[in-house]
């Protein structure tokens, strides 16, 4: 292993053994983490700025000078202009040691593969770019643009204390910035038949999270109620999750889908991305590679938690509900529309936390440069475009102005469960994909390469 890759190993232990768990509305400690990465990043020579937005909820920013181009502002032809942010975020959501393997806040390295929370999300992507500053500092190399690394609070539940924090606050840290990488995407995805693909994300389905409220005649549990709250509400949380939402296919979802049958060798019919083909019959034919695109070719509103009543026999006058909703670029208005006919003329409903989706071109030098530094890595297999179906910190920087991208690269091996590492239970990263992690983010964000033809 480089001496930079058993950095980021190292780094990434040592993050994961701090516990950070954010169990939301404010109930989370990332400080100690913060202060770890400030202390590596001014080994590397850098100026980290520490910011609390709350006792105990901090952050961290930090500028690299970019080597230069020749030309006007740095830049020469074909390379992008402005400075680019790569993004991290340092908290966790919460792991029960009762269901691991190994304690979760261990930092244990068994066989070659890192255990714990925060392994995959993302205190390993947080760790490779510490590992790149130290490893840069060593060698006097430079990134080919000016840089911003930002450590960021509260990811895992409204950014409130991180990212739209420092946005609203602090935007000067972020000048210059044009674009922003951040998670998920360019990990291994094995299609079978030694078929390997690399999603990009180039868009992500917006935060709609739903507090819904049903209102009633309270009364005596043994006698008859037409006006029940909780009847009420549970009614319209059945139509929420029986629900089949339309297939709408954003222009990224549309490329993935055209991209992962060319690379399988499946010809799609004719009109099949038109409404020629219900959700289950489109990606059916896209084997199992449909699971790239299966959460992202709709809206979705998955109901979550309910609450009503504080007694056995007495009916409550009112009951609430939640669901989490996900909107595609472009299908806000039909999300309202669709849920005001749903939840009905008794329950009302509001947003509890809204953030925007997001969709980035595709046809940009950094998606090139990108995927120039997967396929050097991997040679011979693909690299697709990718809609997560979740959100990240992109939504705020996004509010800045910058273009925002999903780029956490990792050469995984064929049987690994990405998706599951995600919040599950014995979270866990090989080593070698740390080593490859360095390697593709080095090349990336050092080595000028574009090729308008990847896509």
């Amino acid at each position: 292993m480089t001496r930079a890759g058993a950095d980021a190993a190292r780094f990434a232990a040592d993050l994961i053994r701090i516990d950070t768990t954010n169990r939301g509305g404010g109930d989370a400690r990332e400080r100690p983490a913060a202060e770890y990465v400030a202390a590596r990043l001014a080994e590397a020579g850098l100026e980290p700025v520490l910011l609390e937005s709350a006792p105990g909820r901090a952050n961290v920013v930090a500028r690299i000078g970019g080597a230069g181009h020749p030309g006007s502002g740095g830049a020469g032809a074909g390379v992008e202009a402005g400075a680019l942010l790569l993004h991290g975020h340092l908290d966790v959501v919460p792991a029960d040691p009762a269901d691991w393997s190994v304690h979760p806040f261990s930092g244990e390295i068994r066989d070659g593969v890192l255990w714990g929370r925060g392994a995959v999300d993302m205190k390993n992507a947080d760790a490779v770019l510490i590992a790149l500053a130290a490893e840069w500092a060593r060698s006097g190399r430079r990134p080919q643009r000016d840089i911003v690394l930002a450590f960021t609070a509260d990811e895992e539940d409204t950014a409130a204390f991180g990212a739209q924090w420092l946005v609203e606050r602090y935007p000067e840290l972020f000048e210059g910035c044009t674009e922003a990488i951040g998670e998920s995407g360019a990990f291994t995805f094995h299609a079978g038949a030694g078929q390997r693909l690399y999603p990009i994300a180039s868009a992500e389905r917006g935060t709609a999270w739903l507090k819904l409220t049903a209102r009633g005649r309270a009364g005596h549990g043994s006698k008859p109620n037409n006006a029940n709250a909780v009847t009420r509400l549970a009614e319209a949380v059945t139509r929420i999750g029986a629900y089949r939402w339309p297939v709408r296919l954003i222009p990224t979802v549309r490329a993935a889908i055209e991209a992962i049958a060319a690379a399988g060798g499946t010809q799609l019919p004719d009109g099949a991305l038109d409404g020629g083909l219900g959700a289950e019959e489109l990606l059916g034919l896209l084997g199992p590679a449909g699971a790239l695109v299966a959460g992202t070719v709709r809206n979705s509103a998955n109901p979550t938690m309910l609450a009503a009543g504080y007694k056995i026999n007495v009916i409550p006058g009112e009951a609430v509900g939640f669901v989490d909703g996900r909107v595609l670029p472009g299908f806000s208005d039909e999300f309202r529309a669709t849920l005001d006919e749903l939840t009905g003329q008794d329950v009302t409903w509001e947003y509890a936390h809204e953030e925007r989706p997001l969709e980035a071109p595709l046809e940009a030098p950094v998606m090139e440069r990108m995927a120039r530094a997967l396929l050097a890595e991997d040679p011979g297999s693909v690299v697709v475009p990718y809609c997560m179906s979740g959100g990240t910190d992109a939504k705020q920087f996004s509010r800045l102005g910058m273009t925002c991208y999903g780029f956490t690269p990792l050469v995984l091996p064929e049987g690994y469960d990405y998706y599951a590492m995600f919040h599950g239970t014995d979270e866990r990263i090989p080593l070698s994909a740390l080593e490859a992690s360095v390697r593709i983010m080095d090349r990336f964000l050092t080595v000028p390469q574009v090729d308008p033809e990847i896509f």
